[in-house]
């Protein structure tokens, strides 16, 4: 496994849509284990592949806290379907928006279906959280970020936070 860079706003591959996987390979599997890694290292609970700049529709998760035993999920080429009428607002955060958090209102729950590690095809009810947040990673396969939500300035305030962190981050790396 290898942690790989997380890339972050305004990059424009963060708004590319990403490609159906033909096949779960041994070469899909190392990508997913990598972005576990790398979700794991960002102290994330959600990252979609065109993060680590790999526009392919594959999603790792792991809704576990810190104190719980690791619960790693794989989605790969996942759809979303039957949307709840009821929605619920979350404070959302990104890793792709480090340091940003805005509260986005999206459906308390939706229909999941979506090949696992091994290639199997899964179907199931999201709820709560994990609704939440497979909604959040589901948008990065469409090259949508939890900012387009906001009203233009919110969002523009965002991308010039993360320029500014990542400015600082270089600085201090020199």
């Amino acid at each position: 496994m290898a942690i790989r860079e997380i890339i972050t706003v305004p990059d424009p591959r963060l708004k590319e849509i990403s490609k159906p996987v033909e096949a779960v390979t041994d070469e899909t599997r190392q990508l997913m284990d990598d972005m576990l890694e790398t979700m794991y290292e960002a102290d994330g609970i959600g990252l979609a592949a065109i993060q680590v700049g790999v526009p392919q529709r594959i999603i790792v998760m792991d809704l576990s806290g810190p104190e719980e035993r690791a619960e790693p999920r794989f989605f790969v080429n996942p759809v979303l379907s039957d949307p709840s009428e009821g929605k619920t607002p979350y404070d959302e955060g990104c890793l792709s928006v480090p340091g940003y958090y805005e509260t986005i209102e999206r459906p308390s729950t939706i229909k999941l279906t979506y090949l696992d590690y091994d290639g199997n095809e899964v179907e199931e009810i999201a709820e709560g959280m994990f609704a939440t947040c497979i909604q959040h990673e589901m948008d990065h396969l469409e090259g949508v970020l939890f900012i387009d939500y906001l009203s233009r300035l919110k969002r523009q305030r965002a991308v010039q936070k993360v320029k500014k962190l990542e400015k600082d981050k270089a600085r201090d790396a020199a």
